[in-house]
């Protein structure tokens, strides 16, 4: 039995996926009154518990074998500290304690390489980079590093575990839109666009989870390996899934010190309208800082290995349309038929 924690997450559902088609038993842990509907139809065990309370973690541990941990806190807002702080570092801890105890034979812990300090332009990050505790850089940097850090101390009392830190995930099945499929979705549309002068490293999700599948095959105990993907610019991100999405719209370079004024209160918008964020202060200082990550370790150790972009763009895209169509489809026959009910029921015979 493998357990994932965070199944029901773009990362994790096709996780899931993955290990179903390879015959594993799996078991994901969701959170009470949490939307599975990125888990649907598949033949896994869905358990009802929470990271945050060890009770939980000890009784559905029993007859686990490998434990993925997924589950966190991915926010670009501020006022989000505690709770990363509970689920990113205190959950970590308490997934590894439960699986130390129930002597599962090996956990996979998924961080970020947001977990490793942010070095100056023209320094290539790697694993030896040294970790992001003294949270210079935002809240969920800090409770990144941190959740390593939990992790490995469990190591030290006999846990086997190994670390992957993936750059900025995209790709299909991204069910609840993540920071990253929000900012492809966007670019898809036909408007105007602002934009700055940033750049980032993009990764297919698939791929992570190919990385994930081989750390727990091959990973040495204790050891971290980034799982990136293509460093590109915000232009060529845009003009390419435009491209691909067959459309041209009309795009704006903002200088960057107008964006970072304006990012200070772009946060209130986000929470009045319930929107993925995009332009908040951290996302701006993220692409207009050093991103570029070094992969070579995971490529020798692992045999890891990463898809051009432009594939990950078209296949998110194609996703994007087959599922909006169907769930869409669904709802506006739903609409129908209450509507033609609701006729029947004022004009009887």
């Amino acid at each position: 039995m493998i357990l994932v924690t965070g199944a029901t997450g773009h990362i994790g559902n096709v996780l899931v996926r993955e290990l179903v088609a390879r015959g594993e038993e799996v078991r994901a842990l969701v959170l009470p009154g949490e939307s599975c509907d990125s888990l649907s139809g598949l033949p896994i065990e869905m358990v009802v518990g929470n990271v945050l309370d060890p009770g939980t973690l000890d009784r559905w541990m029993r007859g686990v074998k490998l434990v993925y941990h997924l589950a966190g806190i991915v926010s670009i807002m501020p006022g989000d500290e505690e709770i990363m702080y509970r689920v990113n570092v205190e959950g970590a801890r308490n997934v590894a304690r439960a699986a130390l105890k129930a002597k599962v034979k090996r956990m996979i812990h998924t961080a970020s390489v947001h977990a490793f300090r942010r070095e100056p332009k023209g320094v290539t990050m790697d694993e030896k980079t040294p970790m992001a505790l003294d949270g210079a850089a935002g809240a969920y940097d800090r409770t990144k590093a941190e959740g390593v850090q939990a992790v490995l101390e469990v190591v030290s009392e006999g846990l086997d575990a190994v670390i992957v830190c993936p750059s900025g995930v995209i790709g299909p099945y991204d069910y609840f839109n993540s920071e990253m499929g929000e900012l492809l979705k966007t670019f898809a549309d036909s408007k105007i666009h602002f934009i700055i002068n940033g750049a980032y490293d993009f990764v297919d999700v698939r791929d992570v989870v190919q990385g994930m599948i081989l750390a727990a095959e091959k990973g040495r105990t204790g050891e971290k390996y980034i799982l990136s993907g293509e460093q590109v610019t915000l232009r060529w991100l845009l003009k390419k899934t435009q491209q691909i999405a067959g459309l041209r719209s009309p795009s704006m370079v903002l200088p960057f010190n107008l964006a970072l004024f304006f990012s200070k209160y772009t946060h209130h918008f986000y929470r009045l309208l319930k929107k993925t964020p995009q332009f908040t202060t951290y996302s701006l200082l993220t692409v207009s800082e050093n991103s570029r990550f070094c992969r070579a370790k995971s490529e020798k150790e692992l045999g890891y290995r990463a898809r051009p972009l432009e594939e990950s763009i078209r296949d998110y895209l194609a996703w994007r349309s087959e599922y909006y169509q169907k769930y869409y489809g669904k709802k506006a026959g739903k609409a129908k038929s209450r509507s033609w009910k609701e006729g029947k029921a004022e004009n009887p015979g």
